[in-house]
């Protein structure tokens, strides 16, 4: 059942695991929530901006390495600078690490994704991942 006072959003990457499982934790709590494939859509720099600030974190605490460009673009090098790191986000949207998910509860990035728990007013007792790791919130 999906829940109007209390909105749900993940961004999403539907061929990373971690994604699926936040996505589906969620489900199982019962939200219909709102996904946005962010690979699809893009991102602003004031999207990602807003998103860090709430979520309390830097650029650098968003960025994804593992599978991108990064490296070779010079973001892992510790004098990279914010607006570098952002500039690069709206340009290779790969680079932002997933799922990001907004609630009325905050914002965060959410791996391990049973870290979305933090997030909801109510989750289900127990959950079984893809790889058959069961959590409990």
């Amino acid at each position: 059942m999906s829940d109007p006072d209390f909105p749900v959003v993940i961004y999403h990457n539907p061929a990373c695991e971690t994604s699926r499982n936040a996505l589906a934790m969620i489900e199982a709590a019962g939200y219909a929530p709102v996904v946005v494939e962010y690979l699809e859509a893009g991102w602003s720099r004031a999207q990602l901006e807003t998103l860090m600030a709430e979520a309390g974190a830097r650029p650098r605490d968003f960025l994804r390495d593992k599978g991108t460009p990064a490296a070779e673009l010079g973001l892992l090098d510790p004098g990279a600078a914010d607006g570098q790191i952002l500039a690069a986000m709206v340009e290779h949207p790969i680079l932002v690490n997933r799922p990001i998910v907004v609630t009325p509860r905050g914002v965060r990035l959410c791996r391990p994704s049973e870290r979305v728990f933090e997030l909801l007013e109510r989750v289900p007792p127990a959950f079984a991942k893809e790889d058959g790791e069961i959590v409990r919130p």
